[in-house]
């Protein structure tokens, strides 16, 4: 978890994505992933929301820093009207444009105009969603005690423990198969 290079992807929708943007978050804060105006456009590129990284200014990059930390808050549970109305209000953004494209595996929707704020009202959407549906229920933060991310649980049982079976899950597992070799 320690990897301050990569974004995480464990989250299982594009708004849980967004809050490992900061990772160690147990740390002192954790440290910042969306180091950068670039470090943002590359995330929305890396998260498949956009083909190409768009061009994000400063202020961009402190919007999407505060729409993160008040998506983070409410799928900890934690409700608060300023969170609520960061979310609300770029949720109300017009989405990115998409259009149909010809490919040789046939028809495919592509987004063709993606600026900063329509992808950030994505992401607002996609929080709503998550958190104004059945699967506010399913929002976890991992098992691992270092590790601070959040997932969606899409387990038939409900129980699953880790952002990741190939990540905390392993750990954990190879942690307990060395404790009981002793």
């Amino acid at each position: 978890m320690g990897d301050k290079q990569g974004f995480r992807f464990h989250g299982g929708r594009p708004s849980v994505d967004f809050t490992a943007t900061v990772g160690m978050r147990w740390q002192d804060g954790g440290f910042e992933r969306l180091t950068d105006p670039a470090a943002l456009g590359r995330w929305f590129t890396e998260a498949g929301l956009t083909p190409a990284d768009p061009a994000c200014t400063p202020a961009d990059l402190a919007a999407a820093r505060e729409l993160r930390e008040a998506v983070h808050r409410l799928m900890l549970g934690r409700l608060s009207e300023e969170d609520l109305a960061t979310v609300n209000r770029w949720a109300a953004q017009p989405p990115p444009v998409t259009a149909l494209h010809v490919t040789p595996a046939g028809l495919r929707a592509q987004r063709v105009s993606a600026n900063v704020p329509s992808l950030l009202g994505l992401i607002a959407v996609d929080a709503v969603a998550v958190l104004g549906g059945a699967d506010a229920a399913r929002v976890r933060e991992c098992a691992n005690p270092e590790c601070s991310l959040l997932f969606l649980d899409t387990s038939r049982a409900g129980a699953r423990r880790w952002c990741s079976m190939s990540a905390c899950g392993s750990r954990d597992k190879m942690q307990r198969y060395r404790a009981a070799g002793r």
